[in-house]
Formats: structure tokens, sequence, C-alpha cells
């Protein structure tokens, strides 16, 4: 019996000890040491399984408090079928739309413009233009659009988004050039701001195109089918 008592106390001290070290700072410590390159922007304690959450690269990762084995994968609540990573991830990407730089977006308005919708958009996307298609279902809403081309994947695509900013009338440019494949004359010359732009999203892990932001935050990449950009709209007025 004694023996067993003295084990548990053992166990427990030992528990106490590591407890005492893996705090969210050592463990950030201890998986970029683990992971060289990876650069963890936070690390929370999971309240429910005791796990620390990590969010690196645009993921949530968990890890137990010595890091000696990390989880990719979704974490949820077994008994309310609750997605915790889908939630968390939502929130670590939430981006304040007032905080967008609207002065240095193509600014389209649709019907009575009530609804505001904020994406970055690469001209030579086939995304994007599947997006546009989508949108056009869309009434009601201000769009703002960010010209945001990745030139690696599109060479090119840096010269035309500069054309749209330069031309006259910058939304029948854009609209011409994802509806008809049609590029503004000139050489886009103009003052423009998609360098700034590129390094705005590259300091907010916008990775790919179209990125849709809505008013209260959410944050959604890809092609959103019509109906889901409806749903997101009604639901960011709904929490007004």
């Amino acid at each position: 019996m004694k023996k067993h008592l003295l084990l548990g106390a053992v166990i427990a001290m030992v528990w106490l000890a590591n407890g005492a070290w893996a705090d969210e700072k050592s463990v950030k410590s201890l998986f970029e040491q683990r992971f060289p390159g990876a650069k963890a922007e936070s690390v929370t304690k999971e309240s429910l399984s005791g796990l620390y959450e990590i969010f690196v690269g645009g993921q949530v990762l968990y890890a137990d408090e010595g890091v000696n084995y990390v989880i990719q994968g979704s974490l949820v609540n077994a008994k309310t079928r609750q997605n915790l990573t889908a939630e968390r991830l939502k929130k670590l990407t939430e981006m304040p739309f007032d905080k967008l730089p609207f002065d240095q977006a193509i600014k389209i308005v649709k019907g009575n413009g009530t609804r505001k919708l904020a994406i970055f958009e690469d001209p030579d996307c086939p995304f994007c233009k599947q997006l546009e298609t989508e949108l056009r279902k869309v009434d009601d809403v201000t769009l703002y659009v960010f010209l945001y081309p990745l030139e690696q994947l599109h060479p090119g695509s840096t010269a035309k988004s500069m054309k749209i900013w330069c031309a006259p009338d910058r939304a029948k440019a854009w609209q011409g050039a994802m509806q008809g494949g049609i590029v503004p004359e000139g050489k886009g010359e103009c003052d423009n701001p998609v360098e700034k732009l590129a390094e705005f999203g590259r300091s907010r892990r916008i990775n790919g195109t179209p990125t849709l932001i809505f008013e209260n935050g959410t944050r959604i990449a890809g092609a959103v089918p019509a109906e889901r950009i409806e749903q997101l709209l009604g639901e960011n007025v709904a929490k007004q």
C-alpha cells in the first residue's frame, strides 16, 4: 500500500514539475526547435483536452507539453460533435473589415449596395473568374476588389493589374477583364497600389486568390458559390 502511495506521489511530482515549465512560451520555443524554420504565430493551451494549440503556417496543430508528439487534424468534442479546430481556425484568421485599405480597392456597387464584401483577386486566376460568375447572382452589395496578382502562378498578371487600375473606369475595366478577357490599353504606369497590396496581403497570410472578407471579419478562400455568399452576408447582418 505504501509503495503504491509513494509511486503515486512521485508521478504527481513529475506531472507538477512538467506543468511548471510547460507554458505557452516554452511550448512555442520547443516547437520551433523541433521544426527549424517554422514560426509559431500563437500557442494556447486548449482547455478541454489539455493539449497545446499551435497556430503555424495558417493551420492549427496540437502538441503535448513537451512537444514530443504533434497532432495534425481536427479536434472534435465527442459529446457535442463540435469541431473545435474549425472554430478556432475561423477565429484566428479573422480580419477586421474596417482595417482594410479601401482607398486601394476598386469599388463596385450592385443594387442598393447596403451589404459589403472585400475580395483579393488576380485577373488571371481561373478561380477568381469562377467567383466573378457567382457574384453576378448576388445583388444589393458593395464589392471592394483588391488587385492581388500572383506573378509566380500567373506571369503577366501584375502588368495586367496595373493596366486595370490605371484605366479611366476601374470597375468597368475589371469587369471587362474578368468577363470578356479585355485588357485595357496603355502601359499601366500610373501611381498604383499593387505593390502595397502585395505587402499588406503577405503580412496577413493571404496566400491564394480569391480570398473573401466579410464585414464580420470572416475570411474564406476559394470560388465560393453564390448561395454561400448570400448566407454569409446574411449572417453578418444578423450580428449587427
